[in-house]
């Protein structure tokens, strides 16, 4: 080792100014590292330190043999002195005031843990394992336990990690500033997992922000209080594997999707209203999705958020799941449990904007570091929220290993990305002169695009069986097409406009339908311009909409019969299924995060029947390959009655390479139909393989005997059939 430079003003290197101390006892050190801890001199070394209530300090090596004995220069426990050591190395400290006697090891005493390359790929926003760096991480380092702690703030003037272990003095851990990348670390020797702490960062100014959450936090306090949590890496024991290779090795888009929209505490709750956890979760949720037939689940956003009525949608820790249910273990169990019965679990992922709740990433470093400083772009005039700086590498970054985080730590099998429009223009809930164009005048945001294709392409890179889904309402172009050939980069898009057009047609009374017959037929014209998902979420059931049975129209039987037509409509029309929960049995009261879902509705006739319909119709979208292997192809599709507005039936046939058609007939008037006409494309005879107006799901108990034969008349093979009233059947050839 170089032998160190002695001081210009001639001065011994053991030597420390009372400015120096004085800044330190204040914690408004700019480099705490050149002063405290163990220093080389001209012959030897000097250990200096500071801890909070010391009269006495001994210095010892790791080993508990002493080193020297530390001089007090200031009586509020500032000490120094020489000690006997060989090399640079930890040292501990034995403090003593009075009869009382501690152990400090000494954080200032120890090395970096981040390095040069960490510096450049962190700063380049290229770094594809920031969630193993940043946050707070357990780790042996230089012989020692602890924590080491890292957060990006470039233009703090300080920041000191505080928590219950120094009992929240910013003094005791002021970090080490690595001015290549902004980012601040410290290793804390004897740390334990458990422990509160938050961020204390002052900014350029010399101001001391509200403490903040560590923004890469893997564990959160629970609400009300905000403190982050330090936590031990993920041990669970994956038993998943032959899910995620089965995911990994086929084409999603001709898979059967069919997908069970969960707000994970109001599904259900303890009998004194309390949230259930993640374990009692899966002892009651899994279950039921494998009875019910659901492939997936997806979750409102689960990552940590401080306000209930958010849903989760104002989420202040991407990387946390939120303490209302438990520890993060809990989570990784319930997707262990999910895979080995052959669900997935996609994340409700907010990526588009944050809340400004001061402990948040809002003004993080006292500038908009993760957000645009200019409101017209950094901030959401709809949910008073900001908006991501996608324009910054270090955001993309952050955003970007967020979604790896998920699909790599947690096993998730799929993202659906939230707000995506608000994300994609300038404009989004904005008047002329309240945004700004982009350099080309437009209103296309350039950065959003850019984030969105390149998140796509690293996770879809990453991990091939992962998928991501797009909540994109408008006519953006190729949402779901690959990034190299322009588009986004997402696996699906939710297929807003037959959300909108089924529901708007349904709560017409039958008679007037015929003069809107359009509204169900119009969605074919761009049916397979993406890969759709349809969904009917919870989106749908809120905000004084009502439940989608409150939507119907007629009398209540009707109101029934409509719904249970409309499910096997959709379960038959081309696309990906997203059902949000209690739409099942169909809840009457529209859905509220404050109670559960209304459980004992199911002793009575037509809700339990309602449910057992969605769980036959999953199952048979699942067994039939023709109602999904071709869900975004054109060719799997092929109308048969399209224009039959007078009755207001719909029939097509859904096909797939080398199995059996299915066709899919819906009677949306009360009218009670024999010897209907329908064309078919081969003769011989057809199986009802469902029919909603059986009695089993509540119906009249009306259909056709569970066959009809189709006969070549001269001018086509055609069947006549019996159409039951408001009801959807499905047909399939015996031969």
């Amino acid at each position: 080792m170089k032998k160190p430079k002695r001081p210009a003003d001639g001065t011994s290197l053991r030597d420390i100014s009372a400015d120096e101390i004085a800044a330190i006892l204040a914690g408004t050190h700019s480099d705490p590292f050149a002063v405290l801890g163990v220093h080389r001199t001209d012959d030897g070394f000097v250990a200096r330190c500071f801890i909070l209530g010391a009269e006495a300090v001994t210095a010892m090596a790791l080993d508990g043999s002493v080193i020297g004995e530390l001089d007090c220069l200031d009586p509020a426990g500032f000490f120094s002195g020489d000690v006997k050591l060989t090399k640079q190395q930890p040292v501990r400290y034995r403090a003593r005031r009075g009869d009382a006697e501690w152990a400090v090891t000494d954080p200032y005493s120890f090395g970096p843990v981040l390095g040069p390359m960490d510096d450049y790929f962190a700063r380049q926003g290229t770094h594809l394992r920031l969630f193993d760096k940043m946050g707070a991480h357990p780790m042996k380092h230089e012989g020692v336990q602890g924590f080491h702690f890292a957060v990006w703030a470039p233009n703090a003037q300080r920041v000191s990690v505080v928590g219950d272990f120094n009992n929240w003095d910013g003094r005791r851990h002021v970090m080490r500033y690595r001015s290549d990348s902004g980012i601040w670390e410290i290793f804390a020797p004897d740390v334990p997992a458990g422990v509160a702490y938050k961020f204390e960062i002052r900014g350029k100014d010399g101001v001391v922000l509200p403490l903040k959450a560590d923004p890469f936090a893997r564990r959160s306090e629970l609400r009300p209080k905000t403190a982050s949590v330090t936590a031990n890496e993920l041990t669970q024991v994956w038993e998943d594997a032959a899910h995620r290779e089965h995911w990994a090795s086929v084409d999603q888009r001709r898979q059967p999707i069919s997908i069970y929209e969960v707000h994970a505490s109001s599904w259900q709750r303890r009998d004194d209203g309390s949230m259930l956890s993640w374990d009692e979760l899966a002892s009651r949720l899994i279950p039921y999705c494998v009875d019910m037939g659901f492939t997936h689940i997806e979750f409102l956003p689960i990552t940590e958020h401080p306000y209930d009525p958010s849903w989760g949608y104002q989420t202040t820790g991407l990387y946390a799941p939120t303490a209302r249910f438990g520890e993060p273990e809990g989570f990784a169990r319930f997707v262990n449990g999910c895979h080995k019965v052959g669900i997935g679990v996609i994340l409700d992922w907010v990526p588009a904007h944050f809340p400004t709740d001061e402990h948040g990433l809002r003004w993080f470093d006292g500038t908009a570091l993760y957000e645009h400083e200019d409101p017209r772009k950094g901030f959401h005039p709809d949910w008073n929220t900001a908006i991501y700086n996608f324009g910054r590498t270090e955001v993309l970054s952050y955003l970007e290993n967020n979604a790896l985080f998920w699909a790599e730590k947690y096993h998730l099998d799929g993202l659906r990305v939230d707000a995506v429009a608000s994300m994609l223009y300038l404009d989004y809930s904005r008047k002329h002169g309240e945004w700004i164009p982009n350099e080309y005048g437009g209103n296309e945001n350039l950065e959003a695009v850019r984030f969105l294709q390149s998140m796509n392409a690293r996770v879809y890179g990453a991990h091939p069986g992962v998928m991501t889904i797009a909540e994109e309402s408008t006519s953006w172009p190729k949402v779901s097409q690959p990034v190299h050939e322009g588009g986004l980069g997402f696996g699906f898009k939710w297929n807003m406009g037959f959300m909108h057009d089924t529901l708007s047609y349904l709560s017409r009374e039958a008679v007037h339908r015929k003069y809107h017959h359009n509204e169900l037929t119009f969605g074919l014209i761009y049916a397979f311009s993406e890969n759709f998902v349809l969904p009917l979420s919870h989106d749908e059931v809120v905000h004084g909409k009502g439940s989608l049975i409150a939507k119907m129209a007629g009398d209540d039987w009707q109101k029934f019969a409509n719904l249970r037509a409309f499910y096997a409509f959709m379960w038959g029309y081309p696309g990906k299924k997203l059902l949000f929960m209690g739409q099942e049995f169909a809840q009457w009261s529209e859905w509220s995060e404050e109670r559960a879902l209304d459980w004992n509705l199911l002793q009575y006739r037509m809700h339990e029947g309602m449910r057992r319909l969605v769980r036959d119709l999953n199952f048979t979208y699942r067994s039939k390959p023709a109602l999904h292997a071709r869900d975004c192809e054109g060719d799997g599709f092929e109308w048969l009655i399209v224009d039959d507005f007078e009755n207001s039936v719909f029939a097509w046939l859904r096909k797939a390479p080398g199995e059996k058609p299915v066709a899919v007939i819906t009677n949306f008037t009360p009218v009670y139909r024999e010897n209907y006409t329908l064309r078919l494309p081969a003769e011989g005879r057809w199986r009802e393989i469902l029919n909603t107006d059986a009695d089993i799901y509540g119906g009249s108990g009306k259909g056709n005997g569970g066959r009809v034969q189709a006969v070549n008349a001269g001018g086509g093979v055609q069947a006549t059939i019996t159409l039951p009233p408001l009801a959807t059947i499905m047909l399939e050839p015996e031969f």
